[in-house]
């Protein structure tokens, strides 16, 4: 079987339309080619999609322990990788012509701050965890996804890449694979450790890409469902739920063009939020005596613990940590958690958009004046998006850029699109110069097949 039409049959098979199976299947055309141009090996090739996913709620909840309702979009990475002979893996683009080489060893390193360093530190990961695998690869990607947008296109490319050294190695069989990672959602903490660092059960950590985030976006990639958004709660994940999203609506998507680039120059901002979260956690602990490990765990720890750590940080505050950034990190979370995101899945649940609607309002303004991660090009987008006919709208992401949701009727969807990405060339044409807009389903999660499939 041909991998165009090997791709187009998996992809049909997981709920791509006919239409978006060919398109994509084209891609994996193009990326097997690449890899004959690099004279790779033709057999055990593995072929892999890793989408990209929008934070419909949850923003910065999932280092802290909190809840988020998540689900993928219809862009992603199409990849396709070839066994080799050595334990060199050697990555290209060829739709762009980028290329990078890592090793399968302890000693991988890239340039801080370049998209190879996400392979590098990969490679160097699987190393540590899975001594076992000994077999590079040559590997070639196509995405749709906008860079640094906020729409996960970083844990996509490591998810990819991962999933397709994770089969040509057989992982899986390993000692080190089975007590860990034998559910997806252990996969996606897994993944979100890979990134930040952070040891996963006996799985020891590994220097990551420099950001403090947690498991969300590699959870939501591997873990949604075609057709709905899914309820995670965090420390450990956890599926809450799945609510479907009716054929009647689809999500637009607007990358602001406002680069949230969290391996270069926005990381300290995003680390800061995590930052709050942490020394949030040492003000009880130290204050309490207990060894919470999560901001949930704190609240979850007694009736009144809320109020108590409202008082230790009424009089902890420093320099480095004010009490009002204390504050308004603590109430973002609280709101965010144990409000919103509740009020939001009963929305989707009873289909009440204007529900819907009010929850992702209370939620962008918190993110405002609370976070204080927005810039202008992603309130403006908000708002608008409502005064062109959203249902409901909210930036996603880390922040500090990225992306905007927005809910949208499915009739209505490519009006909407036309007219939303109108005013903001209008008013930001810089940003706009650099934006993607695009509407999608709730998508069908990562997944994993060769030729003979």
């Amino acid at each position: 079987m041909s991998v165009l039409r090997g791709a187009a049959a998996a992809l049909n098979r997981q709920g791509f339309s006919p239409q978006a199976a060919q398109e994509r299947a084209a891609s994996y055309t193009q990326c097997a080619a690449a890899l004959d141009a690099m004279h790779a090996q033709a057999n055990g090739r593995v072929c892999v999609w890793a989408p990209g996913r929008i934070e419909v709620f949850g923003k910065h909840t999932d280092y802290a322990g909190g809840r988020s309702l998540l689900t993928a979009v219809e862009r992603g990475f199409c990849v396709v990788a070839a066994p080799r002979d050595d334990a060199r893996i050697c990555v290209v683009d060829p739709s762009t012509g980028n290329a990078c080489e890592s090793l399968l060893d302890l000693s991988a390193s890239a340039p801080d701050g370049h998209w190879s360093n996400y392979v590098s530190t990969l490679a160097r990961r699987v190393a540590r965890n899975f001594p076992e695998a000994k077999t590079g690869i040559d590997l070639a990607f196509v995405s749709d996804l906008p860079p640094a947008a906020g729409v996960s296109s970083s844990s996509a490319l490591m998810i990819g890449v991962f999933s397709a050294l994770a089969a040509i190695n057989n992982l899986a069989a390993t000692p080190s694979w089975r007590p860990a990672l034998g559910t997806l959602p252990e996969l996606g903490g897994y993944m979100g450790a890979m990134e930040n660092g952070l040891s996963y059960g006996a799985l020891t950590g590994d220097s990551g890409v420099g950001t403090l985030g947690g498991s969300q976006d590699q959870t939501a990639i591997l873990c949604a469902e075609r057709g709905h958004v899914v309820d995670f709660s965090w420390m450990p994940v956890q599926k809450l739920g799945s609510y479907r999203l009716p054929e009647s609506m689809r999500f637009v998507v607007a990358s602001s063009g406002v680069v949230a680039a969290k391996s270069a120059g926005a990381r300290a901002q995003y680390n800061r939020a995590s930052l709050l979260v942490r020394h949030l956690v040492d003000i009880w602990n130290a204050a309490t005596g207990r060894g919470d490990h999560s901001l949930a765990a704190v609240v979850r720890s007694s009736d009144g613990a809320a109020d108590e750590l409202r008082t230790l940080v009424s009089r902890a505050g420093s320099a480095t940590f004010p009490i009002a950034a204390l504050q308004r990190r603590f109430e973002q979370f609280l709101l965010e958690t144990y409000t919103l995101i509740p009020a939001a899945a009963n929305a989707f649940v009873q289909q009440d958009w204007l529900a819907l609607g009010d929850v992702a309002a209370r939620s962008q303004q918190a993110a405002e004046e609370c976070l204080e991660n927005q810039v202008p090009e992603t309130v403006a987008l908000v708002s608008d998006a409502r005064r062109h006919g959203a249902v409901a709208a909210s930036a996603f992401g880390a922040g500090f850029g990225g992306s905007v949701w927005a809910l949208v009727p499915s009739a209505d969807s490519a009006r909407f699109g036309d007219a939303w990405m109108a005013v903001y060339r209008s008013r930001f044409p810089d940003a706009a110069s650099r934006a993607t807009f695009f509407v999608t389903e709730a998508g069908p999660p990562a997944f994993t097949w060769t030729d003979d499939d």
